[in-house]
């Protein structure tokens, strides 16, 4: 798996070293940036300017490269003793789903389910600027079986809609808590907002329906978290 770009080539280099296949590099560095690579005791290897935006894919490599191992998700049963999980259906952007991963794993989330058959963790790893290397993943495109799974660990499940109570009004329960949110475009469906405990929603001014749903989860985690 080939990840990009300054911040998660360090990143990965002072917290996930073990991970590393090959080192690439790109650019030339001043002395003190190819110190600090090569105190870490990786042979670095250079490429073309050509051959690197080939193995990114047109990306904005900025010139530092990794080939990592393949991202391991988790299994359910590895998050049924947390306190706060976070589910996604319908979100394919990678852009929000990395968004969405950094902001749980700061605000203490403990773990994502992601409800589909596949995610690009290339583009997550970046997106998240390397908070999903850090925070557990589970693969589960059957997100009704999930939410019935959850439910019977005595899980409370807030779904997210625009329609629903607004969150500030709530109080918030002192248990093992799951939010579930869906794509801008479709949402969540009846039969996924019914299952859960309570539709939860923010307030909107100035005749606004809808935020992009990374924007959306930060303001409902916090408000999950914090009170």
């Amino acid at each position: 798996m080939l990840v990009y770009g300054k911040q998660i080539f360090f990143y990965i280099l002072e917290h996930h070293k073990e991970l590393i296949n090959e080192l690439y590099l790109a650019k030339e560095c001043d002395k003190s940036t190819f110190a600090k690579i090569s105190s870490y005791g990786f042979k670095i290897k250079k490429l073309d300017f050509k051959t690197a935006q080939a193995y990114a894919r047109g990306g904005n490599h900025q010139g530092f490269l990794l080939e990592i191992k393949d991202y391991e998700f988790v299994s359910l049963s590895e998050l049924k003793d947390k306190k706060f999980i976070v589910v996604l259906y319908g979100v394919s952007d990678v852009g929000n789903i990395g968004a969405i991963i950094r902001t749980a794993y700061a605000l203490g989330a403990d773990g994502l389910v992601y409800a589909g058959d596949k995610l690009a963790m290339e583009g997550v790893i970046r997106t998240s600027s390397g908070a999903a290397m850090d925070f557990p993943i589970v693969l589960n495109k059957d997100i009704l079986s999930v939410l019935n799974e959850l439910k019977q660990k005595n899980f409370y499940l807030y779904a997210s809609d625009s329609k629903g109570k607004l969150i500030h009004t709530l109080e918030i329960p002192k248990k093992p808590k799951v939010l579930v949110l869906g794509s801008e475009g479709l949402g969540l469906s009846d039969k996924i907002i019914k299952k859960c405990d309570e539709c939860i929603g923010i307030a909107m001014k100035n005749n606004f329906d809808s935020l992009n749903v990374s924007a959306a989860f930060a303001i409902l985690c916090d408000r999950i978290v914090n009170g």
